[in-house]
């Protein structure tokens, strides 16, 4: 029987999502979001399964109502619901709005799922990823957010692009809140098992960093209108093949830590193993002062959003 992943929210971010995972063949894919629109972008996801050669099944339900019936017994659940942050708006006024938006989709889905695994996507991520643990009543290994994934995955772009090499060589390590205060780390960054500071001097490792810090920002800037999804989508979706396969794969991931790396009960992101339990192990790491320092400043970052929540 194959599995059953429902992705939250019929956005970019949320339909790329679900065509990765139905056009691999993984798992039965349910879309959610309050537009019925989601009716029709299903039902053409599904009706290309003849081309891709995949036997999912892809269902879109508008759930404006609030019932999350079609949702029932989901493996996963991926949120990518929320709104965007809008001109006059500050960062707590986009907290607030995006917390109620996920309040109410977790109290919905984990009434029908509750043995799911939740991947939180929904932006200020860990913050909300927080709120979702918090809402949900879930054990912590089964509330993971995304960010590292993808931080790590634009960084290793940014190399492969600077020493032009194979994207296959390189892997990149980010650590931290998924934001300005994101921890790139060089040391555990390699090319074909090569430490990143052997091939690159530390202008242009600085340079990387920074970008890497600002990858976000960068697709904003560059698209005018709404933000990244084709790279979201595909963290997203190597965290499901993770878990959906057992893979127990180290991925940096948003999760919730109890004393390690000394912060505690706080989400943020750091080397996790990824199984069908969820984040099964969380990888603790040798740090200097000074990336210790800028993974305490970013943790510090998320408790403040987490403060206004009360979460």
């Amino acid at each position: 029987m194959r599995k059953k992943v429902t992705v939250v929210g019929g956005g970019f971010v949320g339909s790329t999502t679900a065509q990765r995972i139905v056009d691999s063949g993984l798992a039965d894919v349910v879309m959610t979001d309050i537009l019925e629109s989601v009716a029709g972008k299903a039902l053409d996801l599904y009706e290309a399964t003849p081309i891709t050669f995949s036997d999912a099944v892809v269902q879109g339900v508008c759930t404006a109502s609030g019932d999350y019936q079609a949702t029932a017994n989901s493996d996963i659940v991926v949120v990518t619901a929320g709104f965007p942050r809008k001109p006059g708006m500050s960062r707590d006024d986009l907290l607030r709005a995006n917390y109620e938006v996920v309040k109410g989709v977790v109290e919905g889905v984990v009434k029908f799922s509750p043995n799911a695994i939740l991947i939180m996507v929904t932006n200020p991520m860990d913050a909300i990823a927080q709120a979702a643990f918090k809402v949900s009543g879930f054990p912590k290994n089964r509330v993971i957010g995304m960010a590292g994934v993808l931080d790590s995955a634009r960084m290793s772009t940014f190399v492969a692009q600077e020493l032009n090499v194979s994207v296959e060589n390189v892997h990149s390590f980010v650590l931290g809140s998924h934001g300005d205060d994101m921890v790139p780390l060089p040391r555990y960054s390699t090319v074909a098992g090569i430490p990143l500071p052997d091939l690159l001097s530390k202008e242009r490792i600085a340079a990387i960093v920074d970008r890497t810090r600002k990858g976000g920002a960068e697709i904003v800037n560059l698209l005018k209108t709404g933000s990244a999804y084709y790279a979201p989508s595909a963290a997203v979706m190597e965290m499901v093949e993770a878990i959906l396969k057992d893979k127990k794969k180290i991925l940096p991931c948003a999760v919730y830590l109890q004393g390690e790396y000394g912060i505690n009960n706080l989400f943020a992101g750091v080397p996790v193993k990824l199984g069908e339990r969820g984040a099964e192990q969380i990888i603790q790491i040798k740090l200097t002062p000074e990336e210790d320092a800028a993974l305490q400043k970013s943790a510090a970052n998320v408790r403040e959003l987490v403060t206004v929540l009360g979460v």
